[in-house]
């Protein structure tokens, strides 16, 4: 990367790569970029699957079964610190440099998980993996956005967050295999296990080398040679492609340029120019949070202690589950860009809200036995899953450009912190019981923290379908430029419109 000079300086490099087509360039993107979540579901289910092998004589690793539990709380407590360590770097380092990096550190630290042999070992491994997953998820989004148009920047987006339940189920299907003793012996299917992460892993390593830095990052750093160089190489590769001749853009920014902005301006951003998308996200992340991790991490055992299902038998129904999961952004992604993401949003967090009471009731009185409690909870994170994915569209799209990473990487921590800890607590203790009625109220708390989520994005949301990122939350070197005479008012040039936010105003 070259120098950077720092100046102001007007740039159509974001409406140039908004107006794009749908190309194999994007598709090199999607693969290369999303597969982070694809991992992470491997990741959770792996070790959700494995966990009582691992407590078995003879299984290589002398750990009980509370120190298992200990092992996801350590896991999570890395995915979250390590979103916020990452995520600030992601802002100031570029995209490309983290989104490498942390890839790395997740490789490292699931290869040496295959090998531990005490808990100590097994704590740090589950620990530098989780930091590597968590620093994935501010630099993934966020080059993920800042690279796709914007017309189908909400199906995307959706899609491949959503690609963490192909992680899942790809995650209880190699355990069906992996840890049965007629293929491998005891003390090996389980590191397999964690070593077919690592190779998928290395896969997802070597299409990502070839995924450029966001042209968006460098141009506001001082680096718009390169930006333009990596822009006109997309562009041309798209006409030779399409055969076409694209067209020319409309919209122009102007920038002043900084090498690095100060994390108390980051700050001042979020909780005094945007308090109301801040609470927005905070409550979409927590409402998903809880909901997700608390049942996820539980399925099994709520399985299997109230519907008599067999431990051998019950990742096959966690992978028709996790399929359910996927669906929901695959089938309703494309809405949040034609319907809107204000209604779409509402409606995953309401729906699946609305759905949980039924479950609760069909659950309580056992009314349909398991296929009826199956039917329900499949609808419910039909729902759901969209909503989770659209939690983390939300926190990418609705903060300047600048901010955008260490936003997404503080509001998972936060919500995961909050909804990810207590959920599986709360649901974990309430299943113990055994009795129904305790889990049934623990699936109204969950509707209720979901519904919450909806009423949030109701009085709160923000109208971000087809629209540039820029126009959504203006960069703050742009809000700069205008105080000091070097461009148009903040948000775009004078020949647009609608042209967003003001430094404090906030769009709904």
């Amino acid at each position: 990367m070259t120098q950077p000079q720092t100046g102001t300086i007007t740039t159509q490099v974001p409406s140039r790569l908004d107006r794009l087509p749908w190309s194999r360039f994007h598709w090199r993107v999607v693969l290369g970029l999303g597969g982070v979540w694809i991992l992470d579901g491997l990741e959770v289910t792996m070790v959700g699957n494995v966990a009582a092998r691992l407590t078995e004589d003879g299984s290589g690793l002398d750990i009980s079964t509370a120190q298992i539990g200990v092992a996801g709380a350590i896991y999570i407590v890395g995915a979250c610190l390590g979103a916020l360590f990452f995520g600030q770097l992601t802002d100031r380092l570029g995209r490309k440099k983290l989104f490498l990096w942390t890839l790395v550190l997740y490789l490292v630290a699931t290869v040496a998980t295959a090998f531990s042999f005490s808990p100590w070992f097994f704590f740090l491994c589950r620990f530098l993996t989780g930091a590597g997953i968590g620093g994935e998820y501010a630099a993934i989004n966020s080059a993920i956005d800042e690279l796709i148009p914007a017309k189908v920047r909400g199906r995307v987006d959706l899609v491949i967050n959503g690609s963490y339940w192909l992680g899942s189920a790809a995650g209880s299907a190699l355990a069906l295999v992996l840890l049965s003793t007629a293929f491998f012996p005891i003390d090996l299917g389980w590191r397999l296990a964690f070593g077919f992460g690592a190779v998928l892993g290395l896969v997802v390593l070597l299409v990502r080398r070839h995924v450029p830095e966001s042209p968006r990052w460098l141009f506001i750093h001082g680096h718009e040679d390169e930006a333009e160089r990596i822009v006109r190489g997309i562009e041309e590769s798209i006409e030779d492609e399409k055969g076409v001749e694209l067209p020319p853009a409309e919209q122009s920014l102007t920038v002043r340029q900084r090498t690095a902005i100060p994390f108390r301006e980051i700050a001042k951003v979020a909780f005094k120019t945007y308090p109301k998308r801040s609470l927005l996200c905070l409550a979409l992340f927590v409402g998903q949070a809880f909901l997700y991790n608390g049942i996820t991490f539980n399925l099994g055992l709520l399985l299997t202690s109230f519907y008599g299902i067999g431990e051998a038998l019950a990742p096959l129904f966690i992978i028709f589950w996790a399929l359910s999961n996927f669906a929901g952004p695959v089938i309703l992604g494309h809405f949040f860009d034609s319907v809107g993401r204000k209604p779409m949003i509402m409606l995953a967090y309401l729906g699946s809200a609305l759905v949980t009471l039924p479950l609760a009731w069909v659950f309580l009185s056992e009314t349909g036995g398991l296929t009826a409690f199956m039917i329900l909870l499949v609808v419910t994170f039909f729902l759901a899953s969209s909503g989770a994915s659209a939690a983390y569209l939300t926190a990418s799209e609705i903060f300047p450009m600048e901010t955008r990473a260490l936003a997404i990487a503080f509001f998972y921590a936060v919500g995961t912190a909050v909804g990810g800890i207590a959920g599986p607590l709360l649901f974990g203790n309430l299943i113990a019981t055994g009795e129904r009625m305790p889990v049934a109220v623990g699936f109204l708390i969950a509707a209720v923290v979901m519904a919450v989520g909806g009423l949030a994005e109701l009085f709160f949301g923000v109208k971000a379908e087809g629209e540039q990122l820029e126009d959504i939350a203006a960069p703050l070197t742009a809000e700069e430029a205008d105080e000091e005479g070097g461009g148009d008012s903040a948000g775009g040039s004078s020949d647009h419109g609608d042209r967003g936010p003001g430094p404090a105003q906030e769009r709904t």
